[in-house]
C-alpha cells in the first residue's frame, strides 16, 4: 500500500493578503519564492527555497466572518531553542498575541495569533521520549538549561 512521505505544503485563504504576506515574510521570516497578487492573489512561501519550492501558501479570498475557525494551527519548527526564545522576543516585539508557551516534554512550544487570528505554532524539538498529551506552561525567557530540565523531569522512569 503506498504511503505519504510527509507533508509537502499548506494553504490558507486571508482577507487581507499584503498584510498576511508582511507577517509571514518579515516576523515569521519565510521567503517569498513567487507570487501573483493582481488576478489570482497569490503567495508562495519557503523556509528553504533550494529544498521546497513552497511549504506555505497565501491566498485571497476568505469568506468567513471574522472569528471563524477554519484552522486548528499552522506549526513552524526550528533548529534550536535559543532560536525559539528568539522569536519569543519577536513577537513581543512585534504585539504578536502570544497564547501560551508550554513543554510537551518532546518539545517547548510557544503558541500565538498571526494578524487574521490562525493560530501559529512555533516549536523546538528535544527529541525526549514524553507521551503525550503533555503541555506544562513555561515561561521562555528562563535559562535554556532550566527549560531543558523542565522537559527532561517528564521522561517516564
Amino acid at each position: 500500500m503506498p504511503a505519504v512521505a510527509g507533508l509537502g505544503h499548506v494553504g490558507i485563504y486571508t482577507h487581507d493578503l499584503f498584510k498576511m504576506r508582511d507577517f509571514y515574510s518579515r516576523v515569521m521570516g519565510l521567503e517569498i519564492t513567487d507570487e501573483e497578487t493582481e488576478d489570482r492573489g497569490i503567495v508562495f512561501m519557503s523556509s528553504n527555497p533550494e529544498e521546497e519550492h513552497h511549504e506555505f501558501v497565501l491566498m485571497k479570498g476568505r469568506d468567513v466572518p471574522e472569528g471563524s475557525k477554519m484552522v486548528q494551527q499552522i506549526s513552524f519548527y526550528v533548529n534550536t531553542l535559543s532560536e525559539l526564545k528568539q522569536f519569543h522576543s519577536v513577537f513581543k516585539d512585534e504585539e504578536v498575541r502570544i497564547e501560551r508557551t508550554v513543554s510537551h516534554g518532546n518539545a517547548f512550544g510557544m503558541y500565538a495569533l498571526d494578524p487574521e487570528g490562525n493560530t501559529i505554532e512555533v516549536y523546538y524539538r528535544t527529541g525526549f521520549p514524553v507521551p503525550q498529551p503533555c503541555a506544562d506552561p513555561v515561561n521562555l525567557e528562563d535559562a535554556e538549561e532550566l527549560l531543558l530540565d523542565q522537559a527532561r523531569s517528564r521522561i517516564p522512569a
